[in-house]
């Protein structure tokens, strides 16, 4: 990211790095600071500009969307309450600034048969020419972990040989949202799958050096752009697609690879409970499966087990769906 430029430069510096310490992600912060910075600079501002109307001020040029200034303005709001701590204010002057009222945004959910029809229409545009069978398949395969075990889209990509465990049928995810590894069971269709991937590689490529599960081009892995070009066109292709719609202050999302994920989650809970299985025994083991931080992420999806409840939708979504 870029360097921040503006009379502030070292306390913002100060900040990500402390809050590094704690265990956060510097790039966690560092979007809103930057803001913040870019602002502070094009207002050639100093500390005596620091007033509730400044701020208000900020608020309403940052940006057009409400959801995104409340983010800036509460990341800035615990960025000089360190200051406070610190002794380098005396006063926070963004503690009596309301948040704005709230977009929410309802994510396109996948059901069971969708899901499959999408899968089947990628299964379908693999070229069946050398050239191209084994980068197609890869790409499909990508889709179907996403689909089938609830991935985040770059946990597929970054797979390599061995995080594959053929005699077990699981996989090893290193390194996702929250910096967490996890060991997970794949289902028996998707080994075959696989199985079936890498015997066709072996044969068309024996002296292949590649080390990603899913082969890229060039010794490099699949990129994300390659599993969104692949499955916008699948979803035109069975007829899904769609743009957002606004309605009020909800705005419903259009499909999206990580709508995959979940359907993946509600699907799960739906059919679990369906079969009798009490909730609180399946989602310790769906929130370790999926890699959530915490139990409560997991726990909205609850709120929701039909994509057509909007209310709730609604309350799925400010269960904190971003974290998901």
């Amino acid at each position: 990211m870029k360097p921040f430029e503006s009379f502030m430069a070292s306390h913002f510096e100060e900040y990500a790095a402390y809050r590094k310490s704690l265990g956060y992600a510097k790039k966690g912060i560092k979007p809103s600071l930057l803001a913040f910075d870019r602002y502070l600079k094009a207002q050639n501002a100093n500390w005596d500009r620091f007033k509730p109307s400044f701020f208000l001020e900020l608020r309403g040029r940052i940006s057009t969307h409400p959801n995104t200034a409340n983010t800036i303005l509460s990341n800035l709001r615990s960025f000089f309450d360190y200051l406070v701590r610190r002794q380098i204010v005396e006063e926070n002057p963004l503690k009596d600034i309301p948040p704005l009222p709230e977009r929410y945004f309802i994510p396109f959910v996948f059901s069971p048969e969708q899901t499959d029809r999408l899968l089947n229409a990628m299964c379908k545009n693999i070229r069946r020419c050398q050239k191209h069978f084994l980068f197609d398949t890869g790409i499909y395969l990508a889709t179907l972990l996403l689909a089938r075990c609830g991935m985040r889209i770059n946990e597929p990509l970054r797979l390599l040989r061995h995080h594959y465990r053929a005699k077990e049928g699981t996989v090893y995810i290193e390194r996702t949202k929250f910096r967490k590894d996890r060991l997970i069971p794949v289902p028996k269709a998707v080994l075959v799958e696989i199985e079936n991937y890498l015997a066709v590689r072996n044969a068309l490529c024996p002296c292949d050096q590649n080390p990603y599960l899913l082969a890229g081009k060039k010794h490099k892995p699949l990129e994300d752009c390659h599993i969104r070009k692949a499955f916008h066109q699948a979803i035109e292709d069975i007829g899904l697609k769609r743009c957002k719609q606004a309605m009020g202050n909800i705005t419903f999302g259009k499909p999206l690879p990580h709508s995959l994920r979940h359907g993946f989650a509600i699907n799960t809970l739906s059919r679990t409970t369906a079969r009798g299985i009490p909730a609180q025994q399946v989602l310790p083991i769906l929130a370790t499966y999926m890699g959530h931080r915490k139990y409560q992420y997991t726990a909205a999806y609850l709120k929701v087990k039909h994509a057509g409840d909007v209310a709730g939708l609604i309350e799925f979504t400010k269960s904190q769906l971003a974290v998901i």
